[in-house]
């Protein structure tokens, strides 16, 4: 499910999000939903808690953070703050502690100093999310944030990039580790790649196998094993 803003679904027909993942819920035909990026403050209790008990809705959210600064969330005028964010991983760890979780940030934001940079990272490591999206800042003409005076040197940025990836990298393969061993239902993607194919489980584990043609576009029962070769998938065990 994607879109601008999904979660301010039915404002101006009264319906809401929560409404209409209720009553796609019960759609027979589709085997599985995934929400794309849902703002933390629009990401409800309920629906956490939906997900959690639903039939078809994976265990998977996508919440744009953009900075692990509360200073830096002002200047972006965020309606949201970290304790928030905080809240909200940790509230769907505590029901599902089995869902991935990916985060958008952006680095080198005019206004980014070293401390608020510093700050930022802190808080991502203290986090018990899946992976990172990382952008880097540019520039847009007529927008709110060129009269800002603080402005990244563009090597700083590369640097701070690299800084948050390897956090993503180092959390995406933790979370891997922990699904090892682990039963999943995998729904095999019909591209073939030398010889295999990939697919992904219900909450978004990269899995490779041989290339079998009658798997494609077929929800598998697997057990989950160890890294492929170039650490980027798990392999069929």
């Amino acid at each position: 499910m994607t879109g601008v803003n999904i979660g301010d679904f039915g404002k101006t027909t009264g319906d809401t999000f929560f409404d209409l993942i209720k009553q796609l819920d019960e759609v027979n035909g589709i085997e599985r939903f995934r929400i794309s990026s849902i703002e933390p403050n629009l990401l409800t209790d309920e629906i956490i808690e939906f997900v959690s008990k639903s039939k078809r809705f994976a265990p998977h959210f996508h919440i744009p953070l953009q900075s692990g600064s509360d200073d830096i969330l002002k200047l972006m005028r965020r309606k949201y703050d970290t304790s928030l964010f905080r809240y909200k991983i940790e509230k769907i760890k505590s029901i599902i502690p089995h869902a991935f979780i990916g985060v958008d940030v952006i680095v080198g934001t005019r206004g980014e100093t070293d401390e608020y940079f510093d700050n930022a990272r802190k808080f991502l490591e203290s986090l018990d999310f899946s992976q990172l999206h990382v952008f880097t800042y540019s520039e847009r003409p007529n927008t709110q944030a060129l009269k800002i005076d603080y402005i990244v040197d563009p090597k700083i940025k590369h640097a701070r990039c690299r800084t948050l990836l390897d956090i993503s990298d180092h959390k995406l393969k933790a979370f891997y580790k922990n699904q090892q061993n682990k039963t999943a239902k995998v729904l095999f993607e019909h591209t073939e790649h030398n010889g295999v194919m990939y697919g992904f489980t219900e909450n978004y584990v990269k899995v490779e196998a041989p290339y079998d043609e009658s798997k494609v576009n077929q929800i598998t029962d697997i057990t989950l094993g160890g890294f492929n070769e170039s650490e980027t998938a798990l392999l069929v065990k």
